[in-house]
């Protein structure tokens, strides 16, 4: 058991990993192990090159997102966006996770603010009776 939320979207890296930074790194998608322990994951893009020797794949990473498609017990999801954050200097982080938790109304964001991964709560106003907000 435990509490679950629905995690969307996706914090960019800029300029993106290179394959060397990221050859070994639990967060590969292909890496069981890395799935069980972070609550994200890279973001693995591929291109083919043409060179004098055939066809290469060339393979970087531009963003973290979501370890899993399903909700999931995102208990460490700040923390974990961090040691990514921490593991790349050189690199800049932006974007955010929007996370929706089982309850009515837990709603809140990890953002990247000056290299610290934050986490966001929003403000919900309710109008009053005379229909003022």
């Amino acid at each position: 058991m435990g509490y679950y939320t629905r995690v969307d979207g996706e914090i960019r890296i800029e300029p993106p990993l290179t394959w060397a930074e990221i050859k070994n790194n639990p967060l590969l998608p292909e890496t069981s192990a890395g799935r069980a322990e972070y609550d994200v994951r890279l973001k693995i893009d591929e291109e083919t090159v043409d060179t004098d020797d055939g066809q290469l794949v060339r393979k970087t990473c531009s963003a973290l997102v979501p370890a899993w498609d399903d909700s999931f017990k995102a208990y460490h999801l700040v923390d974990h966006v961090q040691h990514m954050i921490d593991a790349f200097p050189g690199h800049t982080f932006s974007g955010r996770l929007d996370c929706e938790g089982e309850e009515a109304g837990d709603l809140w964001r990890v953002v990247v603010r000056n290299g610290r991964a934050v986490k966001v709560t929003p403000s919900i106003l309710w109008p009053d009776e005379e229909g003022q907000a």
